[in-house]
């Protein structure tokens, strides 16, 4: 039974839906998982400053693991791999040893040089935390420098799995990270407080890694420790330090984000952290799925030099994307208070959080359908070889984040206007730390910016790409508009039958709301003969046994 799960998902792709909806999938049991370890840390520690503690703490790891852990990423590493494997067991044996000899070094170094300079770092970025917070962060941080050297090791584990074809294995990896954490929080969190829940990051990570060894050593594909060959070194690391400073640029920005919340209200980095964690889902389960289905065709069409049929895929990939994030962005943002009371309103978690993580939650998905278009045009550029650009964009971005937040926090404190109409628009007049929402209006200004920027460079370099999209974009705006004015009525409609002060009164009045929406959406769209509607049924009456799952870099949370 377990060789059959394993192989149903070992075969090769059916279409970009196929691969997609298979990607999305696991994407969708990892962000339920997600939402169970969100709810269970609101729940026991509410937004407070041990969850603000907690999430500051991952910073500097995270930021190791997206930089120097995320050099040996699986869409670097596959290639080469498979390259390798091409010329013989000795010639890929070789490869894999200097790989993860210098990889793995360099991991461990640049963790104990954070390991000694972390109360400096520490107290640079949080300067709003006083000492006695500041020595716990510093411990917890300290302690959260295992996670990028164990999931470094486990991006390796992941390419030589993914080249192999143990596509299940890899996709099962983030499942079992993020149920670490929950074995942590439920069974460590009570008698140790938030360093259990540390503990079951740690946990979650060997568990990452652990799952992908079995067919490894089967192989004969252990890696070993060995003096790296200098030449393999340099050609991975050229491929890979542009895009790994790409990724770097939203860490960067991040760190400011909730560098600034801390200066702030108690509790501001939490809600902080929480909306932004929500608001990922849509970026996961389309973005991310679209994105890495289509990597590989793009990657064929450049190299055979078929330019027309690189851009048509671009614009095929571009259409479901855009299909599917402008309703859901829709929803998200009318059922901002339904989702996130039945997610966090739990527990420690109050009234005044709740109300600003929804609000937060709005605003972080103004800008989903960008951060989604922006992965995938970053993917068509480096199918084309083009890696300088998306980093050149991104840079210019997280400048844009870091400015125009600092612009908005200080209107929002000097401009009485300019604050009540945000005030009133979210409805969070009476609670207090509301500025805190000014953090991400400006990391959606500038992810909407870095889309657009991407977008106008690639149409610049392949022309026909916005044409080939219009229509689609159009056509899921209105039906996304219908769609959020819908279950803005449902909302009124249904309330008058459930009590709302329950979670089930709540989840079925958002449930019965989004419902009717998206019946409305359907309705719209048919009567448009819209054409990505008309291929996702096909896509579902089709068959999803030879459907390739291609998985991403797990993600510290």
């Amino acid at each position: 039974m377990v060789q059959k799960f394993i192989g149903f998902f070992s075969r090769e792709s059916g279409s970009l839906n196929q691969a997609a909806f298979v990607l999305g999938f696991f994407a969708i049991i990892s962000q339920t998982l997600a939402f169970l370890r969100d709810r269970l840390l609101a729940h026991i520690f509410g937004a407070g400053m041990e969850l603000d503690i907690y999430y500051a703490a991952f910073r500097i790891p995270d930021f190791i693991f997206i930089t120097v852990a995320s050099l040996v990423s699986l869409s670097v590493l596959v290639p080469f791999i498979i390259e390798e494997e091409a010329l013989g067991k000795e010639s890929l044996r070789k490869f894999i040893d200097s790989v993860f000899s210098f990889f793995s070094l360099a991991v461990v170094l640049s963790a104990g040089l954070a390991y000694i300079f972390m109360p400096y770092l520490m107290g640079s970025i949080y300067q709003g935390f006083s000492a006695e917070v500041l020595v716990d962060a510093i411990f917890l941080s300290r302690l959260l420098l295992f996670s990028p050297i164990i999931l470094g090791v486990s991006n390796l584990f992941g390419s030589i799995t993914q080249a192999r074809n143990r596509f299940a294995l890899y996709a099962l990896a983030p499942v079992l990270y993020n149920g670490g954490i929950i074995i942590g929080t439920i069974f460590l969190a009570e008698r140790f407080g938030i360093l259990g829940v540390i503990l079951g990051v740690i946990i979650g990570a060997l568990l990452h890694a652990l799952v992908q060894l079995p067919p490894i050593i089967k192989e004969g594909l252990m890696p070993r420790p060995s003096f790296p060959d200098w030449s393999i070194v340099r050609r991975v690391a050229s491929a890979s330090v542009p895009r790994t400073l790409t990724l770097a640029m939203s860490s960067f920005a991040l760190i400011f984000l909730l560098s600034s919340a801390s200066a702030m209200e108690e509790g501001s980095i939490s809600i902080l952290s929480f909306s932004n964690n929500l608001q990922s889902v849509l970026l996961s389960v389309i973005g991310v799925s679209y994105s890495l289905a289509a990597f590989p065709i793009l990657s064929k069409r450049f190299l055979e030099n078929n330019l027309a049929a690189f851009v048509e895929q671009m614009i095929n990939s571009a259409r479901p994307i855009i299909f599917w994030s402008l309703p859901a962005s829709a929803l998200l943002i009318v059922l901002r208070a339904q989702i996130v009371r039945v997610v966090l309103g739990t527990g420690l978690f109050d009234w005044s959080a709740t109300r600003l993580t929804a609000a937060a939650l709005a605003i972080f998905v103004i800008s989903s359908v960008f951060q989604s278009l922006a992965l995938l045009f970053m993917r068509g550029f480096y199918s084309a070889g083009f890696t300088m650009k998306p980093l050149v964009v991104s840079i210019f971005s997280t400048a844009v984040i870091i400015i125009s937040s600092l612009i908005f926090v200080d209107a929002f404190k000097e401009l009485e206007t300019f604050r009540l109409f945000w005030e009133a628009l979210f409805k969070v007049e009476d609670i207090s730390g509301n500025v805190m929402l000014m953090l991400p209006l400006g990391f959606s200004l500038g992810t909407v910016l870095n889309a657009m920027v991407l977008w106008g460079l690639f149409e610049r370099e392949f022309k026909g790409f916005s044409a080939g999209v219009a229509r689609a974009f159009f056509e899921s705006l209105g039906a996304s508009v219908i769609m959020g004015a819908v279950a803005y009525f449902g909302l009124g409609f249904f309330v008058q039958f459930f009590d709302t002060s329950t979670l089930f009164g709540i989840l079925s009045q958002g449930f019965l709301a989004g419902a009717l929406s998206i019946l409305a959406g359907i309705a719209v769209l048919l009567l448009l003969k819209n054409r990505e509607l008309n291929e996702i049924i096909t896509t579902l009456k089709g068959k999803f046994s030879n459907t390739q799952v291609i998985a991403e870099n797990p993600e510290i949370v």
